[in-house]
């Protein structure tokens, strides 16, 4: 995919969703909106780590359009970035923080049968 795909609609949210539901695939949400400068800095950073990282999925909430979203993970602040795999959240990224994004994008982006397997 290689972009950060904006879900304007429960109806979009829940088919990005379902679509990409894999213990192997990596979901990135960033949950930002229009009148916050913080999720305006790191939005251009976003889409050059999604080019980074083809085999990750990027996906972008307006949580001014879909408050319900927001809301099941519990988004007090923007940015946040919550990170899915099987549907699971598995870490959690609040603020602008590039480095921090990155070094979580890194951790969790690895296929789940390779770190398990480079741990023992």
């Amino acid at each position: 995919m290689a972009e950060v795909v904006g879900c304007h609609n429960v109806d979009q949210w829940k088919q990005q969703l379902d679509s990409n539901k894999s213990p192997d695939k990596l979901i990135v949400i960033d949950f930002t909106a229009s009148w916050c400068p913080p999720c305006r800095f790191i939005a251009p950073i976003l889409a050059e780590y999604a080019k980074k990282f083809p085999h990750v999925v990027f996906l972008k909430i307006d949580v001014d359009e879909l408050k319900s979203v927001a809301e099941q993970y519990e988004v007090e602040a923007m940015p946040t970035f919550i990170f899915l795999k099987d549907g699971n959240v598995v870490d959690k990224v609040v603020g602008a923080d590039k480095d921090a994004l990155l070094a979580k994008i890194e951790k969790h982006a690895v296929p789940a049968t390779v770190s398990a397997s480079a741990s023992t």
